[in-house]
């Protein structure tokens, strides 16, 4: 697997779970 694909693939995956968090905290304010 190219190691630029597995890095690109877990910044993409930290950001959606970072906005995703963000708004469950969006909402319980």
């Amino acid at each position: 697997m190219n190691m630029l694909y597995v890095i690109g693939a877990t910044v993409a995956t930290g950001l959606l779970v970072y906005l995703v968090v963000a708004l469950l905290k969006a909402e319980d304010l």
